[in-house]
């Protein structure tokens, strides 16, 4: 979720980057990447807050007419104890038809109703240009916006439909999924409080619904009157007074559909010697001219867009054509500069007269967006008009954008980490937004552009000449991963990355970009995948005969065999410590130390292990890694523990909570708390000493909607029981 901009162009800083992580492979090289960004992400909640989700888009225009269907919903969806708990309504109805605006309505004037929030899914955006859309991630959204932080998502669909029950539960929400084809996803997705009702909308008939309970709702085009009041609203009542035979004409030449007709009266309201009587004539001849475009039953609509269209001045036409070949979903001032190669002044005044014309909406956010019937529109302009060459160049343009604003939050997260890219010369002239002062929150510009980034990976896996790029992409957008678990989109972006990395004959990349597939592979249960993907990765490794590579490989098949084989993991980690020792990748050693020695102490071994843990620990903090430094120092604390060693178990883990509380890396800090409390308790301490830490491990997890909230509630309330 974003807020709205700050500037009207896209910003610009004299930053300078700095790049001393380490990197290898191809030089990408520079580009004019003079978009910026020119919105602003909304900053996370502190922990323990809260904020009830607002999301359904917000009406644009006048609503009109509909009071019919409005009425029905309301009178559906009364608290009566004699009615089903949870409201469930299915509208469908043709694409522009209003169906959004309707909810958008119902939802504005029912607010009272929905005192726990109102939250939004487009399945379209999760679509992409897909076959389908993930429900796994809708569930992931829904959760986010319910407060649960990502580190407590689950990574399976069952287990987050249940998660998202029970946060629904003594709730009252208003759930709505726009743009949806599979019925399955929506019952999915179905709040369990009481009062709550899930809204679902789609551009055709989803009977199965009516069995699971949904009211089906046909969302017609508008009826005569509605649609003179629409042209009334637009271009005042006097002209639809002055020529009514003409406005019906417009009316019904528009089909009932408010997208075309707000298309159409931007012009009356824009052109000053344009009649009612003139539009109605251009609408009625246009369709013939149109009939070969391949918007088929809806070419009358597409004569509005197009003669809207043929009334720009020829810059804002050629803008409005490259855009409808932009790959993602919504896009900013900066985004819209790049893909059509205009300056920012130019590329605002293209802006203004598309949003003037109503074929651009802009977004409270700040980025603009096409309704689907006018993208489709723009790009078939653009496939008649254009030269063939000029969409493979949009989409270079496009990714050299989002590879070099997604390399610089990915250094912005971490820089000292495994790169095989190197970006210095793409990167060296670029104002780097996210070390400003007022500049975004890496991740959270990450997360709020992921699926256009998504996009332009896929488009950019089409072209041939972009494969360098494409697998440069994957490798950077990966750090959003590590944090926000959308596994079935990691999943997906390093299959694009790793293909394109073999196209370009880059074997370190690819073993790379395999190793790392492995990881959302067995979050998902793919093991057998997440194998395959691994030895693959190995034989690339050793053709790119890379030492850091190989140590990374190695990494990820220790962690793979933990699952089964603590022989074969201790193996695999063994090899990444000595490759990376012999590479001198001094931080890549201490993590390969880490998990060795996690694994020597689940094997029983704990002696080893407290030897190997602690090498990783002064090498952590020779490195002035913190976070990663007190993370070992809970393993070591646990080791102790093994061995009966109660008061260095304790120590170890008390020091680990106030570096983790200092550093506000409360995930870890909980799991250090919960550990401590253990110790305590098995060493026989008061229970008194033992009750703060668990409830402060309680306070974090509920804050962050965690599973392991019920089970230490219930842990403390036997406790409670027992005193």
């Amino acid at each position: 979720m974003t807020t709205p901009s700050s500037g009207d162009g896209p910003r610009h800083t004299d930053s300078r980057n700095d790049f001393s992580g380490t990197s290898h492979g191809p030089v990408v090289q520079a580009a004019a990447i003079h978009g910026g960004i020119t919105f602003h992400v909304q900053p996370a909640a502190p922990v323990g807050e809260w904020a009830v989700p607002d999301e359904i888009p917000p009406l644009t225009v006048r609503f009109r007419n509909r009071d019919r269907m409005l009425d029905l919903l309301d009178g559906s969806f009364v608290r009566d104890p004699d009615r089903a708990s949870v409201g469930f309504a299915a509208m469908y109805g043709l694409p522009g038809v209003g169906k959004t605006t309707l909810v958008s309505r119902w939802a504005e004037r029912g607010r009272e109703r929905f005192p726990d929030g109102q939250i939004y899914v487009d399945f379209a955006a999760l679509r992409g240009g897909t076959a389908g859309a993930d429900v796994s991630e809708a569930a992931w959204c829904c959760l986010k916006s319910l407060g649960v932080d990502a580190a407590y998502i689950p990574t399976a669909l069952a287990d987050r439909t249940r998660l998202l029950r029970t946060r629904t539960a003594g709730k009252r929400l208003l759930v709505f999924l726009d743009n949806i084809t599979d019925p399955s996803h929506a019952v999915a997705l179905l709040p369990k409080g009481r009062g709550s009702v899930l809204l679902v909308a789609s551009g055709s008939r989803l009977g199965e619904l009516a069995l699971d309970g949904a009211l089906m709702m046909h969302v017609e085009p508008l009826d005569r009157e509605s649609g003179l009041e629409v042209l009334a609203d637009r271009c005042g009542a006097g002209a639809v007074a002055a020529d009514p035979d003409a406005a019906d004409e417009v009316v019904r030449l528009c089909g009932g559909l408010p997208v075309a007709l707000h298309v159409a009266a931007a012009r009356l309201a824009t052109e000053s010697r344009l009649t009612l009587a003139g539009l109605a004539a251009e609408l009625a001849d246009e369709p013939r001219r149109l009939a070969g475009m391949s918007l088929g039953k809806d070419r009358s609509v597409a004569a509005a867009f197009d003669l809207a269209y043929r009334e720009l001045a020829s810059e804002a036409a050629r803008f409005y054509r490259l855009m409808g070949w932009y790959p993602g979903t919504a896009f900013d001032a900066g985004v819209a500069a790049v893909a059509t190669g205009l300056d920012p002044e130019r590329t605002a005044d293209a802006l203004d007269a598309l949003t003037a014309a109503c074929l651009l909406e802009e977004t409270p956010d700040g980025r603009f967006r096409f309704h689907d019937l006018v993208r489709l529109h723009a790009a078939e302009r653009a496939a008649e008009e254009e030269a063939p060459a000029e969409r493979p160049a949009l989409v270079r343009r496009v990714t050299l954008h989002y590879l070099a604003l997604t390399a610089l939050a990915d250094r912005a997260v971490r820089l000292d980490r495994l790169r095989i890219a190197d970006l210095g010369q793409l990167l060296a002239d670029v104002p780097d937004p996210f070390t400003v002062p007022d500049g975004p929150a890496p991740l959270a510009w990450l997360e709020a552009e992921h699926r256009n980034i998504l996009g332009v990976l896929r488009a950019a896996a089409r072209e041939e000449e972009l494969h360098t790029e494409v697998w440069q992409l994957a490798e950077a957008f990966t750090v959003l991963f590590l944090h926000h678990r959308h596994l079935g989109d990691w999943r997906e972006s390093l299959e694009l990355g790793a293909a394109a990395a073999a196209e370009a004959l880059v074997p370190a990349a690819e073993a790379r970009l395999r190793s790392l597939l492995s990881r959302p592979l067995m979050d998902l249960g793919e093991y057998e995948a997440a194998r395959r993907e691994l030895d693959t990765a190995e034989a690339c490794a050793e053709v790119a005969d890379h030492l850091v590579v190989r140590a990374s490989v190695q990494e990820f098949s220790g962690r793979y065999w933990d699952r089964t084989d603590p022989a074969r993991a201790m193996e695999a980690y063994r090899s990444a410590l000595d490759l990376s020792t012999a590479a001198g990748e001094l931080r890549g050693a201490a993590i390969a130390s880490y998990f060795l020695g996690c694994a020597q102490d689940a094997a029983g071994d704990h002696r080893a292990a407290l030897d190997t843990l602690r090498d990783a620990h002064e090498q952590l903090t020779a490195r002035e890694d913190p976070r990663m430094a007190a993370r070992v120092r809970i393993a070591i604390g646990i080791a102790h523990g093994h061995l009966g060693e109660s008061r260095d178990a304790i120590a170890e883990l008390s020091a680990a909570a106030e570096i983790l509380r200092a550093e506000k890396a409360t995930h870890y800090l909980a799991q250090a708390l919960v550990a401590l409390a253990d110790i305590l308790e098995s060493s026989g301490s008061d229970p008194r000493d033992v009750r703060p830490h668990l409830e402060h491990a309680l306070k974090i997890y509920e804050a962050g909607g965690s599973p392991r909230a019920e089970e230490l509630r219930e842990r403390l309330e036997e406790e409670s029981g027992a005193d």
